[in-house]
């Protein structure tokens, strides 16, 4: 198998200025973990708008209220959670992201002698997550698998804090697997997530691959395609750890579905029929996606979706970025600029060894969506920025993206330090 490297940022530039950039850069992610660090990795969330105590005292529930309630929180130009009691939660994919970012912390100094200065111990905090991530995983299902931590209003349904779902899963176990040095019953507790997804998220045969549900309540008419390549991906890293033929067989029957579901430009709608939600083509469930199929080539087979991922990428650099990395929202919409968007394709890039671009991105964001070193606004409009900081959607993506990002910087100076 082809082992994928990555590219110097700008090989002509200096090495003092490459190792102030750099020195720079680690002490954002320093400051990014101590803000989480300081608040328990507890804060405001994406979608948490039903966790208003103010809606929960009602003696009564509405649907349509629950979604104005929880749109309000969303979109509103400022943050009104305080005023509606929304309650801060630590969110379950967030606390994977962070105990994974606390991971390649310890990484970055005992390989590579990053210029960080701990006042923490990281193997001890990514330690203490991953036992949350176990704790509070939900049980009474087939295998290991997590959710979100509040309730969530969808068009058809509700999803309550005991309905696990695929993405949350994936992330979880990935984080368990990137722990299994300090206990090794997180591999085997994560192991048992194939049978979740196969079992309960109704893995299921069709004639250009195989698919399965995002979560238990997900409506029969439409299919979420990012969801399920990240389901994909995690049979992947548990093929890659177990040599399990089943596991990278399941793997590529779904990745198979969503190759064949690729648009003419390159790209994925949210999901299948494309009108059948409010998102079309946008950035960082495009990126979930293109970060699978990469997933798989440099771990199963560099051939078998080349042409996919080529035409993917494409689409993902021209159409979804900016040329300063700045990053557009869809196809057809730069605004809003979402620091998720951001993160997820400075992961993508830096996977690609286009530590360039993931540079570009990067430093998009610095100047852009950084209120103060390590602490990040949720999104940029065109006339306004939503000046509020979400724990998993800004803090948490942002933590993993960027020590990722310096391990690869390190890894292409070629050099134990920095």
């Amino acid at each position: 198998m082809q082992s994928y490297g990555v590219s110097e940022t700008n090989p002509t530039e200096p090495a003092e200025t490459r190792t102030r950039a750099l020195a720079s850069y680690a002490s954002v992610l320093d400051s990014t973990l101590a803000h989480a660090r300081r608040r328990d990795y507890i804060g405001p969330d994406y979608g948490d708008g039903m966790s208003s105590q103010l809606l929960q005292s009602l003696p009564f529930e509405n649907r349509v209220l629950n979604l104005v309630v929880q749109e309000v929180v969303k979109r509103t130009p400022v943050d009104v959670r305080p005023l509606l009691g929304v309650e801060h939660r630590r969110n379950y994919k967030g606390a994977a992201l962070f105990a994974m970012a606390n991971l390649n912390y310890h990484r970055l100094i005992r390989e590579y002698d990053a210029p960080l200065e701990p006042a923490f111990d990281p193997i001890g905090e990514a330690g203490r997550l991953a036992n949350w991530l176990v704790e509070e995983r939900i049980t009474g299902y087939s295998g290991f698998c997590g959710g979100h931590r509040h309730e969530m209003q969808h068009v058809h349904t509700k999803g309550v804090p005991s309905d696990p779902d695929v993405v949350s899963t994936t992330y979880a176990v990935r984080a368990l697997l990137h722990a299994a040095d300090l206990d090794p019953e997180y591999a085997e507790l994560a192991r048992t997530a194939p049978s979740f997804v196969i079992e309960d998220l109704n893995y299921r045969e069709v004639p250009d691959g195989a698919k399965i549900d995002y979560h238990m309540n997900h409506p029969d008419d439409s299919y979420t395609l990012n969801a399920a390549a990240l389901g994909a991906g995690m049979f992947v890293d548990l093929y890659e750890r177990t040599g399990n033929e089943e596991l990278r067989d399941r793997a590529t029957k779904i990745l198979d579905h969503v190759a064949a579901n690729q648009t003419d430009v390159g790209g994925w709608p949210y999901r299948l029929p494309a009108d059948a939600s409010h998102l079309s083509m946008d950035s960082h469930h495009n990126g979930f996606i293109i970060e699978s199929f990469q997933r798989y080539r440099d771990v199963v087979d560099e051939e078998r979706y080349s042409e996919t991922l080529e035409d993917a990428l494409e689409f993902y650099r021209t159409e979804l970025f900016e040329l300063d990395g700045a990053p557009n929202f869809d196809e057809s919409n730069a605004y809003p600029r979402d620091i998720h968007a951001s993160t997820q394709g400075m992961l993508v890039f830096t996977r690609e060894g286009d530590l360039e671009f993931a540079d570009r991105i990067l430093r998009w964001v610095l100047a852009n969506l950084q209120v103060e070193e390590g602490r990040f606004y949720y999104r940029q409009f065109r006339h306004h920025t939503k000046r509020v900081t979400l724990m998993r959607w800004c803090q948490g993506w942002m933590a993993y993206a960027l020590s990722e990002y310096l391990l690869a910087r390190c890894e292409s100076n070629r050099s134990p330090t920095v």
